[in-house]
């Protein structure tokens, strides 16, 4: 980088204070920018807010930085822009460069269709998640105080499932430049199976590493 380059704009977002202030997820995706960066500084934004919400001043701030020193946006993963065709394709159109560590060779093309992919998973997973709870409404179970602690019981269940699953993938040696379908490879070949006791799959892989990030 020479002495007159701008250094990329680095934007970091964590969906809650408390990950904000401990740093749980922000050193993951710093790590992934990092390698994908070779060791070359940059300007670093961090947002806390979910990824539902359009409003990003954080991210506002860093996309006005890439423009007037016209230098490139660079992120960990795609969803922790959002899930959101819309919002991606209003980046796409800010008139600035940006890439994902998890797929720097991606084109425009290839980011819009992932972005399109996330939006209609996060869907899927909404409507599963209603219609779970209306079947457990019509069987009389009832969705109050007991729903919610049989909620964070399975989400904490969920993250030490992770856990578990974070140190198997430290043995296996594996790196952030490995693609979803690799590391389900991966896992399937030596054996380790799903929480559901199955085979993995992109999305499931998917699903892990996000509670860890």
């Amino acid at each position: 980088m020479s002495a007159l380059e701008a250094q990329p704009a680095v934007y970091l977002r964590v969906s809650t204070q408390r990950q904000g202030i401990s740093g749980l997820g922000l050193e993951a995706q710093r790590k992934a920018i990092e390698h994908l960066l070779g060791g070359k500084p940059y300007l670093e934004f961090i947002e806390v807010e979910s990824g539902k919400k359009s409003k990003r001043p954080k991210l506002d701030a860093a996309i006005a930085y890439c423009r007037k020193h016209k230098t490139k946006l660079v992120i960990a993963k795609l969803d922790r822009l959002a899930r959101n065709v819309h919002f991606i394709s209003g980046l796409m159109e800010s008139g600035i460069d940006f890439v994902a560590a998890d797929m720097p060779s991606a084109d425009r093309f290839m980011l819009h269709i992932y972005a399109a992919m996330a939006e209609e998973e996060g869907r899927r997973i909404s409507e599963r998640t209603k219609a779970a709870l209306a079947a457990a409404k019509d069987r009389g179970v009832e969705l109050g105080k007991n729903g919610k602690v049989l909620a964070s019981e399975n989400k904490l269940a969920a993250i030490g499932f992770a856990n578990q699953i974070s140190t198997r993938l430290e043995e296996l040696n594996v790196t952030s430049d490995m693609n979803l379908q690799s590391i389900a490879d991966l896992l399937n070949d030596t054996g380790v199976r799903s929480r559901n006791g199955g085979l993995w799959y992109k999305s499931s892989v998917a699903r892990v590493l996000s509670r860890l990030v």
